[in-house]
């Protein structure tokens, strides 16, 4: 399991918003310069949080981009699924059941996998924005 760039990406503009929220919108040309990523991408990530109500566009002059809630209710696990879809280890433990497994019920690692999974989960899922933005305070 792999994390894209759009991942990695996406998580260290949406800490950028967070640490600079009382500014007011942030406009992805600035996000691109301080995080050394092309603004072009950069437009394909936000569109992604956008849809999934993470960010909001704000226009005009002083327009930019804005969490859409506040950095302490957003999770890790909500930005990267946005990004990237189900954090899974194998397809056979994705909740949705769209990669049913024949050998799932006397599978030997099977149980491994779901723990994984699990425990990834627990991790994105009890870690927030606020949280990752509190560490680059420091």
């Amino acid at each position: 399991m792999l994390v894209s760039t759009k991942g990695r990406y996406g998580l260290r503009s949406m800490v950028e918003l967070a640490l600079n929220h009382q500014n007011g919108p942030l406009p992805l040309r600035i996000i691109a310069e301080r995080q050394e990523i092309s603004e072009p991408y950069l437009e394909q990530v936000f569109a992604s949080l956008r849809k999934a109500g993470l960010v909001r566009a704000m226009r005009g002059s002083s327009g930019g981009y804005i969490l859409a809630r506040p950095a302490s209710e957003i999770t890790v696990e909500e930005i990267l699924v946005a990004l990237e879809g189900p954090i899974i280890p194998v397809d056979c433990v994705e909740d949705s059941g769209s990669a049913h497994c024949p050998r799932m019920e006397f599978c030997f690692t099977y149980p491994l996998w779901k723990e994984l999974a699990g425990k990834i989960s627990e991790i994105l899922s009890s870690t927030t924005l606020q949280d990752l933005a509190d560490q680059a305070r420091c």
